[in-house]
C-alpha cells in the first residue's frame, strides 16, 4: 500500500456534559491498531481562561495515554452542533519501510513520517501564550515558531501542502482593522519569499469564539517522480489569491489576498489524496446574497464536485454560522448519502455575508 490508501480520517463525538469524562470517552474511541498523527478537538469553554485550562487538560491526558508517541494537538474553541465536544483523528497503519518519529518544539508536538516515496510533517497548536495580543501580533509569533520548525526539520516553506487557521472573532475588526485581513497581510508576508510556482497550500481561515490565533500545518517533501503535489483551480470561482482589491478588508495600508489554493492534490503513484480547502457559496469573487442556507449550501457542495471530479469524500467539516442552521443544514447533506464522518461547528465564516462554508479529504 501507498500513503494514500494508509491514512485515515475520522471523526468522533460525545453529548457528555462533564468536560474531563467528555475526554475520555473520545480518547476511548480511538483506534488502536493505527498510529496517530494529529488529534484536533472542537468544543466550547465559556473564557480564555477557561480554553486555556482545558488545553492543558486535553494535553495531560494525551501525554499520559502516548507517552513518547505524542500526535500533533489542537483544541478549537467552536461551538459543537449535535455534541458536546468533538474530536477529529487523523490516523496512519504503517509498512515496514514507514519510519515515524515523534518530537516536540517548544513544548509543541509534531511528527514525522518518511518512506521511500516522500517526508511529512504534521504539526499544530501554534498559538502565543497571551491571547490579548492583537491578532498581527500573535501572528508574527506563530509563523516565527512554524518556520523555524519547518528549518529545523528540513521542509521548506513551499513544501506546507495544508494549512488550518483558526482566528478568534475573524470579522470583527480592531479599530480600523479587520482581523481576517491583519492575518492575511502576516501569511503573505510569511510566505513571500518562497517560491509558490507550484500553487500555494491548500487551507481554511476560519473564525473561533476564543483562543487567538491558532495554526495547524501538513507539509511534505517529496522523494519519487512518480509522488507530487499539483494545485487545483476551479473553473467557477477566481483563485483567492487572485482576488480584486473590492473584496478585500483593510488592515493599516495593506490588502494582500488570501494566499491558497482551493484543492491540493497529494499524487502518489496511482493514489490521489485531495485536501478540499474552506469552500463557500462564491462564484467568481462575489459571494452568493440573499439566497438563504439551502442555496448556498448546494452551491457550495457544487463547487467541491468541480475540485474533485470523480474522486470520493472521505470526511467533511461543516462551519455555520447561526446554530440555528443545523439541523436543515444535517439534513440537505444527509441527502447527499456519502456516509461519511461529518463534523458541524457554529462559528463565523471569512465573510460576514457567508452562511456555510466546508472542507474535507477526498481520495481516487
Amino acid at each position: 500500500m501507498n500513503y494514500c490508501q494508509k491514512i485515515h480520517y475520522n471523526i468522533f463525538q460525545t453529548s457528555q456534559t462533564d468536560f474531563n469524562s467528555a475526554v475520555d470517552e473520545l480518547l476511548a474511541c480511538i483506534p488502536q491498531n493505527e498510529v496517530v498523527l494529529r488529534l484536533v478537538f472542537f468544543g466550547m469553554p465559556l473564557s480564555n481562561s477557561q480554553y486555556l485550562e482545558r488545553r492543558l487538560l486535553i494535553r495531560e491526558k494525551i501525554r499520559h495515554r502516548y507517552q513518547q508517541m505524542e500526535p500533533a494537538l489542537t483544541y478549537v474553541a467552536q461551538p459543537p452542533l449535535g455534541a458536546t465536544l468533538i474530536m477529529e483523528v487523523h490516523s496512519y497503519v504503517p509498512e515496514a519501510d514507514d519510519s515515524i518519529v515523534f518530537r516536540h518544539y517548544e513544548g509543541t508536538p509534531y511528527v514525522l513520517l518518511e518512506n521511500k516515496e516522500m517526508r511529512c510533517l504534521y504539526a499544530g497548536g501554534f498559538q502565543e501564550d497571551i491571547l490579548m495580543f492583537g491578532i498581527r501580533q500573535q501572528a508574527s509569533g506563530v509563523f516565527r515558531c512554524l518556520g523555524e520548525l519547518l528549518r529545523k526539520e528540513g521542509f521548506p516553506v513551499n513544501s506546507i501542502i495544508r494549512q488550518w487557521n483558526y482566528i478568534e472573532r475573524i470579522t470583527d475588526f480592531d479599530g480600523s482593522d479587520q482581523r481576517y485581513q491583519m492575518f492575511n497581510n502576516a501569511r503573505s508576508e510569511f510566505y513571500g519569499p518562497a517560491d509558490w510556482s507550484n500553487g500555494y497550500p491548500a487551507a481554511t481561515g476560519i473564525g473561533a469564539d476564543l483562543g487567538g490565533l491558532v495554526v495547524d500545518v501538513d507539509a511534505v517533501v517529496f522523494k519519487q517522480k512518480d509522488c507530487f503535489a499539483t494545485p487545483i483551480d476551479n473553473k467557477l470561482q477566481i483563485a483567492a489569491h487572485a482576488y480584486s482589491e473590492k473584496v478585500l478588508e483593510k488592515a493599516g495600508t495593506q490588502k494582500t489576498t488570501p494566499k491558497f489554493e482551493r484543492a491540493k492534490r497529494l499524487t502518489s503513484g496511482n493514489n490521489n489524496m485531495i485536501y478540499i480547502s474552506g469552500t463557500a457559496a462564491i462564484r467568481g469573487e462575489e459571494t452568493l446574497i440573499g439566497v438563504g442556507l439551502e442555496r448556498q449550501l448546494h452551491i457550495t457542495m457544487e463547487n467541491i464536485a468541480e475540485l474533485i471530479g470523480d474522486a470520493k469524500i472521505k470526511m467533511l467539516r461543516v462551519y455555520l454560522k447561526d446554530r440555528s442552521f443545523y439541523e436543515e443544514a444535517k439534513q440537505l447533506l444527509d441527502a447527499y448519502n456519502l456516509n461519511i464522518p461529518i463534523s458541524y461547528m457554529c462559528t463565523d465564516v471569512c465573510r460576514e455575508e457567508l452562511l456555510i462554508e466546508i472542507e474535507g479529504i477526498a481520495m481516487k
